[in-house]
């Protein structure tokens, strides 16, 4: 078999350790792997199968979906690739990718913090989404009426006190900041966990709002909102998967 340079993970977030154990033969002694999931987990799921030093925090931003079999429908211009050695030292490599990928036209960075990246990004799914989870709505109502608004800001508070109890080093203004950007998103803005709630499929909200909740009791940290979303949404990702039934 040829040797496999980088190998990027794009499978949704709770089937990143089956992937990585799948990819376990191809991975080479200069092999570096880079998930693209949402959620701050990934990065030391892989690192715990495959090693850390064959891993990179790596995230992405679109907002898309599949329209039909090979088309993508596009609704943002927040679109990007970002990625970093989890110790956030420059690296050959992450510069040989950057470098990749400029070649292509796509937009790509490597910050200088890339945990931080991580979260920012954690910041908005999991108030954006989890918000959008229990209301069903787009985010041009969410942000527009005070009570969604709220809820928007409260996750994002507890999103913000669990990674800073991990030594995150959030800005103070992130919030804020989060809340200015999901005011530019378009309206009719949805997030993959509400859609896959909607159709009855399984989601990522293990990843994202009870994510906040598992990390936040490890530090501590109360997430009431967070928990309230996440066991709101429990009974029908439990139904998606097999293991309850709703009877009629």
């Amino acid at each position: 078999m040829a040797p496999v340079d980088v190998i990027f993970v794009g499978v949704k977030a709770w089937q990143v350790e089956t992937a990585a154990r799948d990819m376990r033969p191809i991975v080479r002694p200069e092999t570096f792997v880079v998930p693209l999931q949402n959620g701050v987990e990934a990065p030391s799921q892989l690192a715990a199968v495959l090693g850390a030093k064959h891993v990179l925090g790596g995230l992405c931003s679109t907002f898309s979906w599949v329209a039909a079999p090979g088309r993508i429908r596009n609704i943002g211009t927040s679109n990007f690739i970002k990625f970093g050695e989890l110790d956030n030292r420059r690296s050959e490599r992450a510069e040989r990718l950057r470098q990749s990928f400029e070649k292509a036209a796509v937009k790509v960075d490597i910050p200088a913090d890339i945990h931080k990246a991580l979260w920012e990004k954690f910041l908005i799914v999991t108030s954006f989404g989890g918000v959008g989870v229990v209301s069903r709505a787009p985010i041009g109502v969410i942000r527009t009426m005070p009570e969604t608004r709220l809820l928007l800001e409260l996750c994002m508070q507890e999103a913000y006190a669990v990674a800073r109890a991990h030594r995150v080093q959030l800005n103070d203004t992130v919030v804020a900041d989060t809340l200015k950007f999901i005011d530019s998103l378009a309206p009719n803005a949805t997030t993959s966990l509400q859609r896959d709630i909607a159709d009855g499929k399984p989601s990522e909200i293990d990843f994202w709002n009870g994510s906040v909740v598992r990390q936040g009791q490890a530090a501590g940290v109360q997430t009431p909102i967070n928990q309230f979303i996440y066991h709101s949404v429990l009974p029908q990702e439990l139904r998606a998967r097999g293991k309850v039934v709703f009877r009629q």
